[in-house]
């Protein structure tokens, strides 16, 4: 498929704004109050499979919900294709939401699209959103930073890895062994990804946590080592969008921190109290 599928003289003009809107990490709530608005006032969104339930309630009546895909090992459209149905829908002169789990600035590939948008002319508005590292961390409360344990982070994406990919990796600047990693996407690249890390110098002994479906009721971790936590992981975590936390900061997190359902009624602080 071709970058320009459908030349813009041969659409209705003027086209309407396109707006690409995080859903955060999962839970409802920790949705900002400018993608709520986003949503609400959409004539049609584009979702990924990572939006998190209960997002799309916010939608009115009649909007046209089109599922994307964009989930490891299901079907969903290529980028261009994605690309190619932005465009064709703004040119339709509606409000366009194209929604994505997190943040769609981080690993969301929203830079690819925005600049492909205003090629075509079309005006581009982006909402940030709670990235999945940050909810994880937040939900398990592990200190992404922490004075004198770690003064920075990296963000790294396991999803997509080919011989290319993490051959353009610099193993050494990860295995930092003063400072915390976050890896997207993880968990089927962990054997891989720790093996890396070990031989880079990073000790085996470092504290490393899995985090599946993260601020959901049904998120589930796991704690180990990094020479550990791949074995660990595979026994007792499912096939749900995992975020893997590497550092000292996770031997800082309080030893006993609620999860999945009986985290979310125990919160007594939500921003939506439903009758």
């Amino acid at each position: 498929m071709s970058d320009a599928v459908k030349p813009p003289e041969a659409l209705p003009s003027p086209p309407g704004p396109v707006h690409l809107v995080g859903a955060g990490p999962g839970d409802v709530e920790l949705l900002t109050l400018a993608a709520v608005r986003a949503i609400k006032h959409a004539d049609v969104i584009l979702y990924d499979h990572l939006v998190g339930p209960g997002v799309l309630e916010f939608a009115r009546p009649g909007v046209e919900l089109i599922p994307v895909g964009k989930r490891a090992g299901r079907h969903s459209l290529k980028q261009v294709e994605i690309n190619a149905l932005l465009l064709e829908q703004a040119f339709t002169g509606r409000r366009v939401v194209r929604l994505k789990g997190g943040d769609p600035m981080m690993f969301g590939r929203a830079g690819e699209e925005a600049a492909y948008l205003r090629r075509h002319g079309i005006e581009v508005t982006v909402v940030p959103g709670v990235t999945a590292a940050l909810g994880c961390a937040a939900s398990s409360q592990i200190p992404l930073t922490l004075r004198g344990v770690s003064r920075s982070v990296q963000f790294v994406t396991a999803h997509c890895m080919d011989d290319d990919a993490t051959n353009a990796m610099d193993w050494s600047k990860l295995a930092n062994p003063d400072g915390t990693l976050a890896i997207y996407m993880g968990r089927t690249q962990l054997p891989y990804f720790s093996a890396k890390l070990i031989e880079a110098g990073l000790s085996p002994d470092t504290p490393a946590a899995a985090i599946e479906n993260g601020t959901l009721p049904t998120e589930r971790r796991c704690f180990a080592t990094l020479s550990t936590l791949a074995a660990r992981a595979a026994a007792e975590l499912g096939d749900g969008p995992t975020l893997v936390i590497i550092g000292h900061v996770i031997d800082h997190r309080p030893k006993e921190v609620r999860t999945g359902e009986e985290a979310s009624q125990a919160n007594t602080c939500r921003l939506f109290e439903h009758a």
